[in-house]
Order: structure tokens, then sequence, then C-alpha cells
């Protein structure tokens, strides 16, 4: 359809008032538009597909609730993620959970250099039979170090190096500074540098 091939080159922003003006098709673009980029922050935030597949319909739903709240010109995307992490929280309270970050899948590199030591533990450049093993184990102890981090110091963690959210963005959806969002990612990087440094190795004799 035409009207469906305008939709998509819209921005965003657009996408939503036109929504909120009655143009039902708008939202629909704008689900698929996030769909794999907004499940793939859930599940990496959840450590569940399953979860993250529930969470996403709920987020969709809220913004569907709220999108007369929506103020022209207000950026979409921090918005929808502030409501992707709202829900994604209250879902891990509901269940009593303890959040378990998924590493299977390592995010593009965005350029930031503070985050390369945790891609440096995660990088496996030869996996023969002995660095394979070496590559699960290590995989193993940056998923327990992650899961003992604070809440508020995993949230940034998983937001800036999972998916590679700018430091701004991460602001908006906390609603903290930009600051504080820097001081959190390097507090973060800290305590999983230690924890590595102090857990011993499976292969060390």
């Amino acid at each position: 359809m035409a009207d469906t091939n305008l939709l998509t080159s819209c921005s965003d922003e657009d996408l939503l008032l036109r929504f909120c003006r009655g143009q039902t098709e708008a939202f629909g673009v704008l689900v698929r538009r996030y769909e794999r980029e907004l499940y793939g922050y859930l599940r990496r935030y959840l450590g569940d597909g399953n979860l993250a597949e529930d969470v996403f319909q709920n987020t969709f739903l809220q913004l569907y609730l709220k999108s007369d709240q929506y103020e022209p010109g207000r950026p979409v995307r921090p918005w929808l993620y502030t409501i992707a992490t709202h829900q994604a929280i209250d879902a891990l309270r509901r269940g009593g959970r303890h959040q378990a970050v998924s590493l299977d899948v390592q995010r593009e590199s965005s350029g930031e250099g503070e985050a390369q030591t945790l891609m440096d533990l995660l990088e496996n450049r030869e996996p023969g039979p002995l660095e394979l093993a070496h590559g699960e184990e290590r995989r193993q102890r940056v998923r327990a170090a992650v899961d003992q981090l604070p809440d508020f110091l995993r949230q940034v963690l998983v937001m800036a190096y999972y998916q590679g959210l700018k430091y701004r963005e991460i602001a908006d959806i906390l609603g903290i500074p930009v600051g504080t969002v820097k001081s959190r990612l390097h507090a973060a990087l800290v305590k999983l540098q230690e924890a590595w440094s102090a857990t011993p190795s499976l292969f060390e004799v």
C-alpha cells in the first residue's frame, strides 16, 4: 500500500502523532520498527526470551494507553525504553526473580572505549578445543560477575554495553544526569574487573 510505504519513511515522532490523530496504521509501523531492537534489549536485560516477549507486548500496550500523554516533539525512543525498563523491573518484581543478563549475543561495537574491558573478557579469537573450553568458562565467569552487580549498576551496563545506547539516551530513560550514567558504568566495570581478578579460573593449577 502506498500509504504504508509513506508511513515507513516517517520519523518515530511523526508516527506517534499520526496515531494520536486517528491513523491507526501508524502504531503498527512503530511496533514493527522496534520489534527486533527492543525485544533484543529486553532479552538481554531479563535473560529470558519468553518473559522478554511478554514485557515487549506490555510495553507497547502501555505506549498505546499513554499515547494521549505524548507531547509533540518529545523523542519517542527514550520514552519507549523508559516504559520497557519499568515494565521489565515490574515483571521481575512480580515473579520474585533476579535479573539474569544474557551474554550469549554480543552487541555491535558502538565505539565506546570504556566498555571494551568487558568485550575483551568475552572475545575468543581462535576457537580451538582448549580455547572453546576457556571461552565457555569465561562467559560463565562474566555472567556470574554481572549477576552480582547491584541493580542500578547492572541496569546501566546492559543499556550501555549490550544495547549500545548513548549516555544521553540512558540519562533520559532513567531520569538521571549524564555524569551519573558515566560514573555508574565506570563503577560497574571496576567491580566486574575486581570480580574477574578475584575468581580463580578452572584452568588454573
